[in-house]
């Protein structure tokens, strides 16, 4: 049964079978999770976090986590978060493998971005007067970096590491009283993204492609690194950047500034919340890279409605790729941001009270294997005759069609 973002729908209105198929799924992540909590206590407890986060309660904090799961205080949950014996990271690596048995295709795209956690106080790990891309300004706030997997079938976060500033890495008495790893190095954004791309690649995820914006774009060494592998990508550089043609280097922007009129191509980069998302693109070819098979290109985007609005992206793939294709990865870039602003307000992505380094990863780690359930759950949905390969990826706000089944599942 299909339902319409917005429909009001009656929890008794939905069909017995979905509310069945709603708990096979949830029977399946549960055997999933299961082995990587060895002590019976932190896997009923572990359950029942994820259980909280996917019901339909307001707020998905200590208290009311609690409360949804007949609790008379939060100690359980704050002892599951902070002190109980599990392993975050093998937890990630069963989400990664389940995203890839429910999601994997090889044309998928591995998306990098971050997002900003607003706090108050100075004692939560790398909280920080720094930029918050969520808050559109400098604040007070903890960043986090996201991997995030994106198919035809769907969207959803694979990998998540904590961005600590280095007036901490200098702070050691600070980052021990907030657990953070004995000697934990400095690295930047790029670089944690990197580690989070070693992984998926190390894993064998299937995917043909890496995007990413400005922050990651500008760091040449990502790049390089990404190259050295033989990896497509098409990371957005700003105007600042430096980029070859020939045997000659450019700035970004002078070439923005000489770029001509005509000759553009309108192509959509895929489908967003009012439709097909429509520009104006070309591209320039730069200097040829060490892979004899291989091209580099400046790829350039043009609003329809703002000519002089501009934006760049550096592409690396296989000689032969046609335009479009490049476009639909440049295109795929909103799929992250469509995982943060669903995650947070499905799942409490950002709902946590913790200030602890392990505290973070595991409360992250288990709302990204909610909203994983969420993308797949969308994902089985998806009409069967539609081929596979042309599928765009779902946006997550119709996963709100399944609140009212959620109601009844998590109760």
């Amino acid at each position: 049964m299909e339902l319409q973002q917005g429909q009001n729908t009656a929890p008794t209105d939905l069909a017995l079978e979905t509310v069945r198929e709603w708990a096979l799924w949830l029977t399946e992540v549960e055997r999933w999770l299961m082995p990587h909590f060895p002590r019976r206590e932190a896997r009923h407890r572990a359950w029942a976090y994820i259980r909280g986060l996917l019901s339909p309660v307001e707020r998905k904090n200590g208290w009311q986590l609690a409360e949804v799961n007949g609790d008379t205080t939060p100690y359980g949950v704050q002892h599951l978060l902070g002190r109980a014996r599990w392993d975050d990271e093998a937890v990630r690596n069963a989400l990664r493998a389940y995203l890839v048995e429910h999601l994997g295709e090889p044309q998928a795209v591995l998306v990098i971005d971050e997002t900003g956690f607003l706090k108050k106080g100075q004692h939560s790990a790398g909280v920080a007067r720094q930029y918050s891309g969520t808050a559109g300004r400098i604040e007070n706030c903890q960043i986090g970096v996201f991997l995030a997997y994106a198919s035809s079938w769907g969207h959803a976060l694979l990998d998540c590491a904590l961005y600590l500033p280095q007036d901490w890495i200098n702070d050691g008495e600070r980052c021990q009283s907030a657990g953070v790893p004995e000697k934990h190095p400095f690295a930047t954004k790029p670089q944690l993204a990197r580690q989070m791309l070693k992984r998926a690649f190390d894993a064998q995820v299937p995917a043909a492609w890496v995007t990413g914006d400005s922050v990651y774009g500008d760091d040449r060494r990502l790049r390089v690194w990404l190259e050295e592998r033989a990896q497509a990508y098409v990371l957005a550089v700003s105007g600042k950047e430096y980029v070859w043609r020939g045997w000659q280097q450019y700035q970004v922007k002078t070439l923005l500034a000489t770029l001509p009129p005509n000759g553009w191509t309108r192509l959509s980069a895929g489908a967003g919340t009012k439709g097909l998302r429509w520009y104006e693109w070309c591209w320039l070819p730069l200097a040829h890279p060490m892979h004899p098979a291989w091209r580099r290109w400046l790829l350039v985007r043009r609003s329809v409605s703002e000519p002089t609005d501009l934006t760049a992206y550096v592409v690396f793939a296989p000689d032969g790729r046609a335009l479009d294709e490049v476009v639909r990865v440049a295109g795929s870039r909103w799929t992250v941001e469509s995982c943060f602003e669903a995650a947070k307000g499905e799942v409490g992505l950002d709902q946590y009270e913790v200030r602890s380094w392990t505290g973070w990863y595991r409360h992250i780690t288990l709302a990204m294997w909610a909203y994983a359930l969420l993308t797949v759950l969308r994902a089985a949905h998806l009409p069967l005759e539609e081929p596979k390969k042309t599928r765009l990826p779902p946006h997550p706000s119709s996963l709100a069609a399944f609140k009212a089944t959620r109601r009844l599942a998590c109760r």
